[in-house]
């Protein structure tokens, strides 16, 4: 599919085929599908923390999600400590299905107080910066992630900017975007985000999006959305889009209307016993939610 246009493969099928095959509900989907460049993916927070690569890759192609972003410290096993073998042969399960590695998901934060620990963060996101390009991801998520009583706040939100910055640099060596995840109890409030990417400006330091119930504080969701929806990296993380404690309508409305190109990503955080059964589900659900558009 990537070698022809998609039009022009649905036409030229459809002569083929008088369109018998791609007609009804099955040409709706596709038809909603190319309104929109947004792509749905998937991360291994919950769903799929104890599924290997294979597991993993099967998955998503079985519920077409063709997307993934996988949380370090799973069972996947993509960690710093790969071999070069070992990089390249995860590069190649992926290179050799439909499913794209949308980057690695970590929990390295730079709100430190102390300097060491701060640098020792810092040099394992360059790790994970390296890993992620060797196995063909494309980006690398880091954390805040707090803010501390014995520092004055606009100390800690320049530190972690400064820090994004420094990576930021990085990992554009590396072909590799920074996606700083809207995380923490503190941090997780969007003028918090916003004075943070006001000093880290580089422009491969963004931000994940990641439907928070804070998203809705304030003055509300689009006051929230509109103070950095113009720092979106290429991932925005969701919770169960059927859920009804979050606007999600709104927010896919909204990146539709930006023209966002990136991966809506599921990190979903119940724990049903058909997780692949669930998958498939929330296809459907993103698929309807993005024709209402």
């Amino acid at each position: 599919m990537s070698l022809i246009n998609r039009k022009t493969f649905l036409r030229e099928i459809s002569l083929l085929t008088g369109a018998s095959i791609l007609s009804g509900p099955a040409l709706a989907v596709l038809s909603d599908r190319e309104k929109s460049a947004i792509k749905l993916g998937f991360v291994t927070y919950l769903w799929g923390k104890d599924w290997d690569v294979p597991t993993l890759i099967k998955n998503c192609k079985d519920t077409d999600i063709l997307g993934v972003e996988l949380r370090v410290d799973h069972a996947h096993k993509v960690m710093p400590n790969l071999s070069s073998a070992q990089r390249l042969e995860v590069k190649k399960q992926f290179a050799d299905s439909p499913v794209q590695l949308v980057g690695l998901g970590t929990n390295q934060q730079f709100d430190f107080v102390e300097p060491e620990r701060l640098k020792v963060s810092i040099e394992r996101t360059k790790e994970f910066i390296r890993l992620s390009a060797d196995v063909g991801g494309s980006g690398v998520k880091v954390k805040p992630n707090a803010l501390h009583k014995e520092v004055p706040a606009e100390k800690t939100l320049t530190q972690i900017g400064q820090a994004l910055n420094e990576l930021a640099k990085c990992g554009a060596d590396f072909g590799q975007q920074i996606r700083l995840e809207v995380h923490g109890e503190e941090t997780q409030e969007l003028p918090a985000i916003k004075q943070i990417m006001d000093v880290a400006v580089h422009p491969n330091a963004t931000i994940c999006w990641n439907c928070n119930p804070q998203d809705l504080n304030g003055k509300g969701f689009q006051s929230n959305f509109d103070l950095v929806k113009d720092r979106f990296g290429a991932t925005c993380h969701v919770r169960e889009l059927d859920r009804t404690d979050y606007p999600y309508q709104e927010l896919l409305t909204n990146l539709v209307n930006m023209n966002y190109k990136g991966w809506v990503l599921l990190e979903c955080h119940t724990n049903p016993t058909d997780k692949v059964g669930s998958m498939k589900a929330q296809r459907e659900v993103f698929d309807r939610m993005i024709a209402k558009v």
